[in-house]
């Protein structure tokens, strides 16, 4: 074999590797004296670590594209991140005292897939169910709650009235007021079960708890208005170390209040 022929062979075994190693991007070396950067093509939403040996940090105030992530000694374990525009992304975590990565630049190309909205149309629910559903919250709007929780920022407040169970739903009635100087356009209010410690840099899962049906649900707050509406959910019933949180998040702008429970 010639020369040339054992260098063009040479180089394209060398790109050929780092092609391979680019598209097989599924474990993640830490420690717990550096920082490991990703880098995500979208901001990231949720994100999810499968032990408390691990830590990933990133803003869930205003989503950003970065996250850090450490490790202590321990037994491998998993990392999981949505992103906002729904693609998932799943990784094997591990401990390492040596660290030859402290910067991941994650493609679209390595998500796993893509998430599907939780939320069934009700346009496949039997009418019977729909006006059921709509008789009972006008009955529960017409009265009057002691807050069960509340929470404000930046001029607008988000509060939870009342959780009735009825068979095999769950009806939650809410309020937001809006005592900011600019109109509240809503994007979405979710609802999550919270599952792990309370502890701020424990990992813990969220898991997402999609209504069946929205009553009177605001497009729009104005200044100095209050509206009230109703959510009616699956039965759920939190567990000992379950919390509920209510994300309330602006359609243009950055606003989100955030309600634990």
């Amino acid at each position: 074999m010639h020369l040339r022929e054992i260098i063009v062979l040479m180089i394209g075994l060398t790109f050929s590797g780092f092609v391979r190693c680019q598209m097989t991007l599924d474990t993640l070396v830490a420690n717990d004296h550096k920082n490991v950067a990703l880098f995500f093509p979208n901001p990231i939403r949720q994100a999810i670590v499968g032990s408390e040996d691990f830590v990933f940090s990133y803003n869930r105030e205003e989503e950003g594209y970065f996250g850090l992530l450490q490790g202590v000694a321990g037994k491998d374990s998993d990392l999981l991140v949505v992103t906002s525009d729904g693609n998932v992304y799943a990784f094997i975590v591990k401990y390492g005292e040596e660290l030859s990565r402290l910067h991941y630049f994650i493609r679209e190309d390595d998500r796993i897939g893509k998430e599907r909205p939780a939320v069934k149309s009700l346009k496949k629910r039997p009418k019977n169910d729909v006006a059921s559903y709509e008789n009972s919250c006008k009955m529960l709007l017409h009265n009057d709650y002691r807050a069960i929780a509340t929470k404000r920022s930046r001029g607008v407040r988000l509060r939870l009235e009342n959780m009735v169970y009825a068979g095999k739903e769950v009806y939650m009635v809410f309020e937001i007021q809006n005592r900011s100087e600019i109109d509240f356009e809503v994007d979405f209010l979710e609802v999550f079960r919270i599952n792990g410690s309370k502890k701020r840099r424990a990992s813990h899962q969220e898991i997402g708890i999609g209504p069946l049906y929205r009553y009177k649900n605001p497009r729009i707050v104005r200044v100095g208005e209050v509206q009230r509406f109703v959510y009616v959910l699956p039965k759920f019933v939190l567990g000992d170390n379950e919390r509920l949180k209510l994300s309330l998040r602006e359609l243009h702008g950055n606003r989100r209040v955030e309600l634990f429970k």
